[in-house]
């Protein structure tokens, strides 16, 4: 695990920064695909959609940690709120403010912007699950201790850390990872299948939502509850569940009564 992959001088070339934006390309250039295999001709558009929503993915994600998670500690930090190196960046966010703009960019363009987000949800679910291999060679995100002594270690430079010390902590980023795969295949699968335009993205958001809710039991960064009763991220996964499985069973109903 290296925070740092080199030094330009005094300034640090980070892991993190360098695997996020891999994780931006790879996932456009996995909806690129996907675009070009569907024939509409949105793979013109993709690049464009790709470097918008992963700005504004990542401004989201920053601004969704600062506000929701750490605004206790930033309203006196302001000037290191753009700090992203220190820990910090909420893939709700992320996936709200990448989408919107994407969203809008498309619709300006006058696409489909419901069948171009079932197309790309496997791609951005891709895209989720590397960028949680940026977070841990950060030594964030990380889950809560093991109580034995199975688990991960983290360097002494990482939050983690400084925030358990030597204990062992739960893989959480590193499951999440691998959860984020699983649910890239099942998209693929659903695909195929004979789905209603926008079921795809709602059963993106469905998977999602359910394997975030239950990793937080394990996570270890953020232990303050929402109302006494689940972490803030818990509760967005049981709103976004919500919704968008009413949109899924919408969906489906209207077909039928057609």
């Amino acid at each position: 695990m290296h925070q740092y992959l080199f030094f330009i001088g005094d300034f640090p070339i980070r892991s993190y920064g360098v695997v996020l934006s891999i994780s931006i390309f790879l996932a456009t250039g996995a909806g690129y695909f996907f675009a070009k295999m569907d024939g509409r001709g949105y793979e013109n558009f993709l690049i464009d959609i790709g470097l918008i929503g992963g700005f504004f993915g990542l401004l989201g994600a920053r601004l969704w940690d600062v506000f929701f998670f750490d605004w206790d500690y930033y309203q006196n930090h302001v000037t290191e709120i753009l700090n992203v190196w220190q820990g910090g960046m909420a893939v709700q966010g992320g996936i709200i403010g990448g989408v919107l703009a994407g969203g809008i960019y498309a619709w300006r363009k006058n696409l489909d912007v419901i069948h171009l987000a079932d197309i790309l949800a496997p791609a951005i679910v891709l895209g989720q699950a590397l960028g949680r291999c940026a977070n841990l060679l950060n030594g964030d995100a990380f889950g809560m201790p093991t109580g034995g002594n199975f688990g991960i270690i983290y360097p002494e430079t990482t939050l983690a850390y400084r925030t358990y010390g030597a204990q062992p902590l739960f893989p959480a980023e590193v499951w999440e990872c691998q959860l984020d795969i699983v649910i890239f295949a099942l998209l693929l699968i659903f695909r195929s299948t004979n789905y209603v335009k926008g079921q795809c993205f709602a059963l993106y958001v469905m998977l999602y939502a359910t394997a975030r809710f239950f990793l937080e039991y394990l996570r270890g960064d953020y232990t303050n509850l929402a109302f006494g009763i689940l972490k803030s991220a818990q509760m967005t996964s049981v709103i976004a569940f919500t919704i968008f499985l009413g949109i899924f069973i919408w969906l489906g109903v209207r077909r039928e009564r057609k």
